[in-house]
């Protein structure tokens, strides 16, 4: 009846036609038009033919792990669905309980519990969501979050932090497999098992990478070269000094790197003389003079030093401390007279060179974590002003004090706190262990006991009351338990500011306990 109506009997060509309109086609009419619609719509949607099934996926690997008590399960379908205390200032006294999810997985993964199946797709949209939690989160969900990862597309991210996506690496004694991947892998495959022979075999990551580096990528032999920061050592070193001529500038300048944290490398070697052909010892005078080099030759430039300053920056000094950074510390006693690192760094240095030098000596004492000159570049806590006397920058303290011993670090920051107060400890505060050594714990208390005597609102000290939640040891909840009462405001204080002290102060006391009783819910899987 429809072909007889002149009107076509696609889809495609009812829609053509009543676009161009049925004045445009002779044989059709408006009536016959939708006639046609009808029919063509009632067939669309009645006469499809079932497709074919897909074939089912395979089946999820098995998690060997053991599984999670039954307290620590609830507790982690709380902190996976409950988004308290997420935006603005003022977060009430209810704990942020996303905020501790790190520590739960933390302490999971330590004990080596395997995750409810049924919140895998919880923990993945959480780490989808931020960045900071996916290695935590992907340790603990295991093989099958990948499993799962290959099924939804939102959830790819899982795919691409996971060196070889999950694969099956060989075993690292066995040679034939490792042999095998490696030459027919995929990138992020060989990247993994480069990586994992590596921490069981320096040697034999290092005679694999030789084997096959003159016909790898540049952009592939950056990436294996940095697998060797990983049990990096002196037996190395010829291998890093053939690396110094590669092609690539990126590759040449990661071997100089590697090469200058060995302090007995040639390398090492050439850039001490270089660095301390600059500096001298005014004996008369007392001070440390400085003759920055005056160009940058080839050889230097082989070594790893960029020739070409970064705009602002002279060529002079920019050369000066690569220079002084690449070179081994324990070579400047000799350069000024036996003395020890905290005797060098107090010398006065002339001509405004002491940034420079001093700037330099600290990444150096990073680079090779020397605890000794990471101690003399930090200086006493209470010495007044925002550096220490070799120190630029409080991230280049934080960075000094990681250098230092966990007991002694957290006694420098608790020093610090206590004469300087908050404003300047959130980056120093970052690299102490937790839970907090008591020392430190109570200087950080006090202070913002001292901060609220003061009149100010809660909110000036957000990021380190946040710290404070995460990082004092939970036993600390009882001994705070007096700070959570409102109090009079002093004169001139904020207004209400009383108030929102006393709500900081229950939050901070009820998150302690919650950590108590997470870290109870999380004992240690029964052996056997």
């Amino acid at each position: 009846m429809i072909a007889s109506s002149g009107v076509g009997s696609s889809w495609d060509e009812l829609v053509s036609t009543a676009l161009l309109g049925t004045g445009r086609r002779s044989s059709t009419t408006p009536e016959a038009l939708l006639d046609a619609a009808a029919l063509e719509t009632v067939r669309r949607r009645a006469g499809l033919r079932p497709v074919v099934a897909a074939a089912p996926p395979e089946p999820a690997l098995d998690d060997p792990r053991p599984a999670l008590p039954a307290a620590a399960r609830h507790r982690l379908a709380v902190l996976l669905t409950d988004r308290a205390g997420s935006g603005g200032t003022r977060r009430g006294s209810a704990p942020d309980l996303l905020e501790l999810l790190p520590q739960w997985l933390a302490t999971a993964n330590g004990h080596g519990y395997a995750p409810p199946p049924e919140l895998l797709p919880a923990l993945l949209d959480a780490a989808r969501g931020r960045t900071d939690l996916r290695p935590q989160v992907l340790t603990f969900a295991g093989p099958r979050a990948l499993w799962l990862a290959r099924l939804n597309g939102d959830w790819k991210f899982a795919l691409r932090a996971t060196p070889g996506a999950g694969a099956a690496l060989p075993a690292p004694d066995d040679t034939e497999g490792v042999g095998r991947l490696w030459g027919e892998g995929l990138f992020a495959e060989r990247v993994a098992l480069l990586a994992a022979v590596r921490v069981h075999d320096p040697a034999a990551a290092r005679a694999l990478l030789a084997g096959t580096w003159r016909t790898e990528r540049a952009e592939d032999r950056l990436m294996f070269l940095d697998s060797l920061r990983t049990g990096l050592g002196d037996a190395d070193e010829e291998f890093l000094e053939q690396a110094l001529g590669d092609r690539s500038r990126n590759v040449r300048a990661t071997a100089a790197e590697l090469l200058s944290a060995l302090p007995r490398s040639a390398l090492a070697a050439r850039m001490a003389d270089r660095a301390l052909s600059c500096v001298a010892l005014d004996r008369a005078a007392g001070v440390v003079v400085v003759e920055a080099p005056h160009e940058c030759d080839a050889a230097m430039e082989r070594d790893g030093v960029v020739a070409v300053p970064p705009t602002g920056r002279g060529e002079r000094s920019w050369w000066f401390g690569q220079l002084v950074e690449a070179a081994p510390l324990d070579r400047w006693a000799a350069r000024f007279g036996g003395r020890t690192p905290e005797e060098i760094v107090a010398l006065e240095v002339a001509d405004d060179w002491q940034g420079e030098l001093h700037g330099a000596w600290c990444r150096a004492a990073v680079r090779q974590r020397d605890t000794a000159w990471s101690r003399a570049l930090l200086g006493p806590p209470t010495a007044p002003g925002a550096a220490g006397p070799g120190a630029v920058s409080l991230a280049e303290r934080a960075k000094l004090l990681a250098a230092l011993p966990g007991a002694e670090r957290a006694a420098w920051v608790a020093a610090f706190i206590a004469a300087h107060g908050l404003s300047e400890a959130f980056q120093l505060l970052g690299v102490c262990g937790t839970p907090w050594a008591p020392e430190l714990g109570r200087a950080v208390v006090d202070a913002l006991n001292i901060a609220r005597d003061a009149g100010s609102y809660p909110w000036s000290f957000s990021g380190v009351m946040g710290l404070a939640e995460r990082c004092l040891d939970p036993e600390e909840a009882v001994r705070l338990e007096g700070l959570t009462a409102a109090v009079d405001e002093p004169e001139g204080a904020a207004p209400g500011a009383g108030g929102y002290w006393a709500e900081a102060f229950q939050r901070l006391v009820g998150t302690l306990r919650l950590r108590r009783a997470m870290r109870d819910e999380l004992a240690p899987p029964v052996a056997g």
